[in-house]
């Protein structure tokens, strides 16, 4: 009786063993139904998403193999238009070197700078942090910010660098900062990383703010010495999802470049010294009206944009190893 009742217990528990395993999609399917309410609740963002973003996206992938002006039906053109874009338009190979050196120049030093500055801010006193933080955060948000630049970097003798250098005898006339090929790219990148302490700065902020104490505490027993290890191995892993979206909001403002340019230099810059893919993407998208060839612009834009965001993530994923 004692063996049969043994086999008895066991048989369940081996018969539950050597089940066949529920495959990947029906799991999912299950897990759904279960938590059918949240997804009703998402519905109305997911539906938004889909049709203002997702669908967009494949529509200019579509489009950016055809010519198409709005007008006419579209004509299937292969991949023509990348063609052109790569080997026969000469501007877009500008629009590409100013994109990617105003990237790499403004994306990082952004993204770090916002970590370090709220690093320091978060050190201080609760009062004392909410007004340097105020200080920090106003130029990303103050609408008179290009108006500051312009009036420093005037071209005559009433803007304030112009007149210091005249006072010093270091210039003999004024120069025309904005309108100088010399000049324009320096302080483009000078005036996007003075307004990059925007959200992701906030959202660092933030991230510091949640990092469990006791977790220093813990590191302190394991070995840590320093501030410098305690932000490497416990302060960037505990906030390595807000570091994702910072870096996120540093990589499309980088790339998104042109709008700096416009309120300070005009549309188009001198020379084109600092015509970027944004100018050449609404320059045949507004302008002339090659909706076939925009697409192709875009998607090349996209597609670095994507490229530098799997770059980031592969970084982050090795924070604190």
């Amino acid at each position: 009786m004692t063996n049969n009742a043994t086999q008895k217990d066991v048989l369940p528990h081996d018969q539950e063993y050597h089940s066949k395993p529920i495959s990947k999609g029906k799991y999912i399917a299950v897990q759904m139904k279960k938590t059918w309410k949240g997804y009703v609740m998402i519905a109305p963002f997911l539906i938004m998403f889909i049709a203002f973003t997702v669908v967009p996206v494949l529509l200019s992938i579509v489009l950016s193999f055809t010519s198409f002006n709005m007008l006419e039906w579209p004509e299937f053109k292969g991949v023509q238009n990348y063609i052109q874009l790569f080997l026969a338009d000469d501007l877009f190979i500008t629009a590409f070197s100013n994109t990617m050196l105003f990237a790499i120049t403004t994306g990082p030093i952004s993204f770090i700078l916002a970590f370090i500055v709220a690093w320091f801010i978060n050190e201080l006193p609760p009062k004392l942090r909410a007004f340097v933080t105020i200080i920090f955060y106003a130029p990303s948000i103050a609408g008179t910010a290009y108006l500051v630049w312009g009036i420093f970097f005037q071209g005559d003798i009433y803007g304030y660098v112009n007149g210091w250098l005249l006072k010093m005898g270091m210039i003999s006339s004024p120069i025309v900062f904005f309108k100088d090929t010399r000049f324009i790219v320096p302080l483009c990148i000078v005036v996007a990383l003075w307004t990059s302490l925007g959200t992701s700065f906030l959202s660092n902020i933030a991230g510091l703010q949640g990092v469990d104490r006791s977790l220093y505490e813990a590191g302190a027993i394991d070995g840590v010495k320093n501030r410098w290890q305690e932000a490497w191995y416990i302060t960037l892993p505990s906030m390595r999802s807000i570091l994702l979206f910072g870096a996120v909001l540093s990589i499309t403002g980088a790339f998104g470049f042109g709008g700096i340019v416009d309120a300070l230099c005009g549309n188009p810059s001198t020379d084109y010294v600092a015509w970027t893919l944004q100018h050449h993407l609404v320059e045949y998208m507004g302008v002339r009206f090659e909706y076939g060839y925009a697409s192709a612009i875009s998607v090349v834009l996209f597609a670095i944009m994507m490229g530098a965001n799997m770059l980031v993530q592969k970084f982050l994923a090795k924070v604190g190893q």
